[in-house]
């Protein structure tokens, strides 16, 4: 992992989280360099995706809003995720996470904190925002049960039990959830989606909502933050699409840092003593999501055909620096990340075989294909995209690329009546936890299928047996031997590779610390 940060240090005791399935409490102790916080400048950051104007944690899964709601709100717990250790924890909100019985997790929480209106954040908070998040109609739904499985108590203003005895799985999935939830505030909840939240961001964090301006986000520093205020002042935080338009930008000063760099711009300026570049592998994957419930790739031969027919390390050479080896759904930062043996490789010889055992030799009979892609937010997207059409075309799939700018592309993403836009569609998943069902099971069980509308029993069956597991270290290994080879099996999706989030930053804000996920520390504070 390749990160400014100036010290890591090892908290000794007193971790609650600590021995259990590679659970350990860290605190990262991130700080800015002395001059840009002596200058105290506003940091203008160049967001390579546009924000939806809901502002609702629960209404999106866009990552540019994500990374907004790393700096305004706060959550019970961080986890920075290396390959060496993704079960890390960082408190945050909580001082102790502690599972009291298979059923049963009790949070303590800091008696020091506020929201940004004013209100002292209290267990009431934790309670409602479990319980909202947990609804079924919420496009970002977090929880591994709908709400009315769990029983969650506040004994007093400062603990919370999560009870999910009711729901027939195990509490300790919550421990990798604490660090995906922004904490929102009860009496905004009680406004509902319509309400306060979908209007602004409410939080404990270090930065507040100040307004929207456009393109523009506008975040202030927040004086009452637990921590102290932070250095720096104020937050831009501007949707700029064009990876050129926000390289140049912040070679001539305009901007202090931008996300999303293609490999070609790390080398022009790797050499360029006025800014420092950030690299860290993700916990993004990005996938080939194939519309299983239309024809073709209704039928799983078809699907292994396509898989058979995309050389992987050929996309690896093309993206550079940008791009991580993985063979899995979910990034090597995961929990349960391990490389499948059986995971499809390329094999032009099977995809022929495939093919014509679905009836379809050569190629001959298939429909014309649709494979929608985006430009400007996620690196080499096109390139890598023109390679894949013509592997898939040379193996006799009739295959168009049909390439979007990020709000077009976004409008197509999901799964509708009918099975969707397009036949195949180029999108990476990313989420600020270490919990891997956050993407297995919001993709891949029938009861939450995102993009692909897969349903099968046997996923199913699966995802709900390795959830149910009654220890960490129990579901581990069912992921590991049974859910993820199965997957592998059925491939509603090729997993690519694994994203490097790779940052250009000014030079004086070397220290910043950059999550996995895209998100930023940016408090220059201790922990």
């Amino acid at each position: 992992m390749t990160s400014f940060v100036t010290r890591r240090r090892i908290l000794q005791g007193g971790a609650a989280l600590a021995g259990m399935a590679g659970f350990a409490q860290i605190d990262p102790g991130f700080f800015f360099s002395s001059a840009f916080a002596q200058e105290a400048q506003p940091m203008v950051f160049l967001s390579a995706e546009n924000i939806t104007g809901n502002w609702d944690p629960t209404a999106h899964t866009t990552l540019s809003q994500k990374n907004i709601e790393g700096f305004v709100m706060g959550f019970l717990t961080r986890t920075p995720m290396t390959l060496e250790d993704p079960g890390a924890v960082v408190y945050e909100l909580a001082t102790s996470i502690e599972l009291l019985d298979p059923h049963r997790l009790q949070i303590k929480l800091r008696d020091d904190v506020q929201f940004h209106d004013g209100k002292p954040f209290l267990a009431e908070d934790v309670k409602a925002t479990f319980e909202y998040g947990s609804q079924p109609d919420r496009p970002a739904q977090w929880y591994p049960g709908p709400t009315e499985t769990l029983t969650i108590e506040t004994p007093d203003e400062h603990t919370v039990i999560v009870d999910t005895s009711k729901g027939g799985y195990p509490a300790h999935l919550f421990m990798f959830l604490a660090s995906f939830l922004p904490m929102m505030s009860a009496k905004d909840i009680a406004g509902g989606p319509g309400g306060p939240l979908s209007q602004r961001l409410n939080g404990t964090g270090p930065f507040r909502f100040v307004e929207q301006r456009g393109n523009d986000t506008v975040l202030e520093a927040f004086d009452g933050y637990f921590k102290g205020k932070p250095s720096v002042p104020s937050i831009n935080f501007t949707f700029v699409g064009d990876s050129t338009t926000r390289m140049l930008s912040l070679m001539n000063g305009q901007a202090n840092i931008v996300e999303r760099l293609e490999p070609e711009q790390v080398d022009t300026v790797s050499g360029n003593a006025d800014i420092a570049i950030n690299e860290v592998v993700s916990v993004e994957n990005k996938y080939l999501w194939f519309r299983c419930s239309k024809p073709p790739f209704d039928d799983l031969r078809i699907r292994m055909a396509a898989c058979h027919s995309i050389d992987r390390e050929l996309i690896l050479e093309l993206l550079g620096s940008a791009g991580h080896a993985s063979s899995n759904f979910i990034s090597p930062v995961k929990f349960g990340y391990i490389e499948l043996e059986n995971y499809p490789a390329y094999d032009p010889e099977r995809a022929q075989a495939l093919l014509a055992e679905a009836g379809f030799p050569g190629g001959e009979g298939l429909p014309p294909l649709e494979y929608i892609t985006s430009v400007g937010f996620y690196p080499k997207t096109v390139e890598y995209g023109e390679v894949i059409t013509a592997m898939l075309n040379e193996q006799g799939f009739n295959v168009s690329l049909t390439v979007l700018e990020p709000a077009a592309w976004n409008e197509r993403l999901y799964h509708r009546p009918g099975g969707g836009p397009g036949h195949m569609v180029d999108c990476g998943w990313s989420t600020g936890s270490p919990e891997p069902d956050l993407v297995l099971r919001t993709h891949f069980h029938s009861s939450s299928h995102r993009i692909t509308g897969i349903e099968d029993a046997e996923i199913d069956a699966s995802l709900d047996k390795e959830r149910s597991a009654s220890t960490l270290e129990e579901r581990q290994a069912i992921l590991q031997t049974e859910t993820m080879p199965l997957l592998a099996q059925k491939m509603p999706a090729l997993s690519l590779f694994t994203s490097v989030m790779i940052h250009a930053m000014r030079k004086e804000l070397t220290g910043l610390y950059i999550y996995p996920d895209g998100s930023i520390d940016a408090t220059g504070k201790a922990a």
